[in-house]
């Protein structure tokens, strides 16, 4: 029963968009501004760098108080606390409280792996900054750094319950950024 519960609280905590209540309260709508993103690179552009980073930390923090929830609360390799970080992505990407509109998970997965795979989320993160800085595009750094998490992840720890956590959320995050993807392909991605 607690396991469902922490992983339930975890898709529903991932739900809430602070992208949209930071653009409410600025009296914006976010969804037609810049890319209509509800993340915290939109959140920049649209409303500033300082909300921005906000929502940035805000965004990680919902992936990484209900995976910390979950590792004090049913062990580090318990198959639901991965169920429990994978949620809490899954809630960001097609939350329940936006029609399933949501945001494409890269800071709540960040969140995530820093508590439940301090190295991999390190990695991601790193590889995110200097990507990002490099291209000039949130999409690549988005896209190296999940992936470069969830290989991380598979190398430490071979085939176990939070490998699969990262390979279902680079997925998630895949899946979400199918259309930079194609614009990537294209040379049309617009720089961050």
């Amino acid at each position: 029963m607690l396991e469902a519960v922490l992983t339930a609280g975890a898709y529903l905590l991932g739900s809430v968009s602070f992208g949209l209540i930071a653009a409410r309260h600025a009296g914006v709508d976010l969804r037609s501004l810049g890319s209509g993103n509800i993340g915290a690179t939109n959140v920049g552009r649209a409303l500033g760098k300082r909300t921005g980073r906000v929502v940035l930390a805000l965004d990680a923090a919902k992936g990484a108080v209900p995976a910390l929830a979950a590792w004090q609360l049913l062990g580090l390799d318990a198959p639901w606390t991965a169920a429990v970080g994978s949620a809490a992505v899954i809630g960001h990407c097609f939350p329940i409280w936006y029609r399933f509109r949501g945001g494409k998970g890269v800071a709540t997965s960040a969140g995530v792996l820093l508590v439940l795979v301090p190295i991999a989320g390190a990695s991601a993160a790193f590889a995110y900054v200097a990507l990002k800085k490099l291209t000039r595009r949130a999409s690549v750094g988005s896209l190296v750094g999940v992936a470069l998490g969830a290989c991380v992840t598979a190398t430490l720890l071979g085939p176990s319950p939070r490998t699969w956590m990262t390979v279902t959320i680079l997925g998630v995050v895949v899946l979400r950024h199918a259309g930079n993807i194609r614009r990537l392909m294209r040379g049309e991605e617009p720089p961050s």
